[in-house]
């Protein structure tokens, strides 16, 4: 699996973009990836080479590259007008949507990874694309919020995917709808916890207050000894 800037990553590309259009009736196979590579005038052993570990490569490559040309494509817009919640629901739909014309290959793709022995790839997949989407959006956070933040948007990204997936609705409006309720939903338990967290603040510490009436009255007791 390609690390960010691999030489090799360009050779991913093309076998990948040139697979999809076939993904639909091979599958994510070896004879999908080697008619592809054959298509782009590469030897057709270079799919081995470049997805050593299999299909499962070539599938997890296809969501790096996806996360990619969404950055690319958040650069050109203008996220900072928006709020922040209204971010990160362009940057979803975005993901999402400039895969339209290949959902069956995404389906196809999303069963691939389903499979036993497959759950650490699509964690790592869909850490990748929440934390693309994050930094799209300009979250600078340093604390464990980065985590949890990833967490959170990790569950709702897969459950929009699956409802993408399945809509019928034109303009895919179903999930968009969908996806607004999730998003508001997590902004809701995000200001509960703040405001909890300021309570908890602002509340009686027993220990808290203990420790501050020992550390005045080891200062007294310091302050008796040096007047001594």
């Amino acid at each position: 699996m390609s690390e960010a800037g691999d030489p090799l990553d360009p050779a991913r590309d093309r076998i990948v973009l040139a697979a999809l259009p076939n993904v639909p009736f091979d599958g994510w196979s070896w004879r999908c990836l080697r008619a592809a590579a054959k298509a782009e005038g590469l030897d057709e052993t270079m799919a081995e080479r470049v997805f050593p570990h299999g299909p499962v490569d070539a599938v997890v490559h296809f969501a790096a590259l996806a996360d990619r040309r969404l950055a690319e494509e958040a650069k050109a817009a203008d996220l900072a007008a928006m709020r922040f919640t209204q971010r990160i629901a362009w940057l979803v739909r975005r993901r999402l949507e400039a895969w339209s014309d290949h959902r069956e290959a995404v389906r196809r793709a999303i069963g691939l990874l389903a499979l036993p022995g497959r759950a650490a790839a699509a964690a790592r997949s869909t850490w990748r694309t929440a934390d693309a989407i994050w930094y799209a959006a300009g979250d600078s956070s340093t604390d464990f919020s980065f985590y949890t933040r990833r967490v959170t948007l990790g569950a709702v990204y897969a459950a929009t995917l699956l409802c993408w997936l399945d809509d019928k609705s034109e303009s895919s409006t179903v999930t968009w709808e969908f996806l607004d309720r999730r998003l508001a939903g997590v902004g809701q338990i995000g200001k509960l916890r703040a405001k909890a967290t300021e309570r908890l603040k602002r509340a009686p510490n027993p220990l808290r207050d203990l420790a501050k009436l020992r550390a005045g009255s080891r200062g007294q007791a310091r302050r008796k000894r040096s007047q001594a």
